[in-house]
């Protein structure tokens, strides 16, 4: 029989600096009212200027291996889904893998916008159903502060930074992943977009003035997409599962707007005091939202083994998609892991290589024809 992937641990991470509504009556033409009327948002976490993406997403990772016992060299595979990388190239995930002192792990980064964790998961849950790995961490990571228009009031109320990361361990029992869907729509890719940077819109003095490298978005569309689709992919993901919306506990969706969750768990005839909403706190953290939102069910005690819990999501690409997972947590059993020695051991091995890369680039310089 094929194993299961279980997940058995998480961790979030987000900034300590808070940027509330009231702050944003300073700086853009809004009020409180106005978005709290609209979005359910009151407040976001905002990085310093010495957190990156990379930093949060190592961070949280850090606290999902503690939780699950593991030891970063026993992981096989790293994926981090963003919309706000660390670079173009290399991959934030080799970042992380680096900062962990995952030597033994392949890494990638995965590009879905808001949905991206959802597709992680369903990437690394294969991974682990067909034998060819063993344990896995998704991290879902932004710091899309860094690309607001903070001029705009539409956009830039909306969004917050902060990581969530989830540990996949293969496993004989019957739970984590049981069903996902993914879908796509690229003729909206025009609703979500962050048009500067890429091939198409390379960076000039033109593309930085014309406010290219912001987010754009077009929110009615967006909102009525959303609605539509949460509803449709949960319904799906649920049956694929052979489980009827009766058997689901609770549901943990993107959190983009409060009204746009109220909108498909009616849809969904699904009480709303079995579905997470913390996007008051946070805003809309992209793909991070929902890893984010899990770790506080679990704190909170909303979220136990053996529940079956729905996360489902939308954004830009357009894309959407939902899982069903059969919650299990750790594996029983004590073992002795030493997440603060990897930290060193982790920053010693980085070092040490980029002294090797360059005495071997030394003394092979005099032979390299690209020198």
């Amino acid at each position: 029989m094929s194993p299961f992937a279980h997940i058995t641990g998480w961790g979030m991470a987000v900034p300590e600096k808070v940027l509330t509504n009231f702050e944003l009556e300073q700086m853009v033409e809004t009020t409180d009212e106005w978005i709290v009327s609209r979005t359910g948002i009151r407040e976001r976490r905002i990085v310093s200027d010495d957190q990156t993406t990379a930093s949060l997403a190592t961070e949280a990772s850090r606290r999902a291996l503690e939780i699950a016992k593991i030891n970063p060299g026993e992981i096989d595979l790293i994926i981090v889904s963003t919309s706000s990388p660390e670079y173009l190239f290399p991959a934030t995930a080799s970042l992380v893998q680096d900062r962990l002192g995952a030597v033994r792990a392949g890494a990638f980064d995965l590009l879905a916008a808001c949905t991206g964790f959802i597709y992680g998961l369903n990437i690394a849950t294969q991974a682990i159903r067909t034998g060819s790995i063993r344990t896995a961490i998704v991290i879902g990571a932004e710091t899309l502060s860094r690309f607001v228009d903070w001029t705009d009031r539409d956009t830039c109320v909306l969004f917050g930074d902060g990581a969530g990361a989830f540990v996949l361990q293969a496993g004989e029992e019957r739970a984590g992943l049981l069903s996902a869907v993914m879908r796509s729509d690229g003729s909206g890719g025009d609703l979500l977009y962050l048009p500067g940077g890429g091939s198409r819109y390379p960076t000039t003095i033109d593309t930085v003035n014309e406010g290219l490298h912001n987010i754009k978005m077009k929110g009615r569309e967006v909102f009525r997409f959303a609605t539509r689709v949460m509803a449709q992919a949960t319904k799906e993901v649920v049956n694929k599962a052979q489980l009827s919306m009766d058997d689901i506990q609770l549901i943990i969706p993107h959190q983009a707007n409060k009204r746009i969750i109220e909108v498909a768990l009616k849809k969904l005839d699904f009480p709303m005091e079995r579905c997470i909403v913390n996007l008051d706190r946070y805003g809309n953290t992209s793909t991070a939202s929902i890893p984010i939102a899990t770790c506080e069910a679990i704190n909170d005690g909303r979220l136990k083994p053996g529940d079956h819990v729905v996360f489902v999501g939308f954004g830009g690409g357009l894309t959407w998609g939902a899982a069903v997972a059969r919650w299990s947590g750790p594996f029983p059993g004590i073992k002795v892991v030493r997440p603060a020695f990897y930290s060193l051991y982790a920053r010693l091995r980085s070092i040490i290589n980029r002294v090797l890369r360059r005495i071997d680039a030394f003394i092979l310089g005099r032979d390299n024809p690209y020198t």
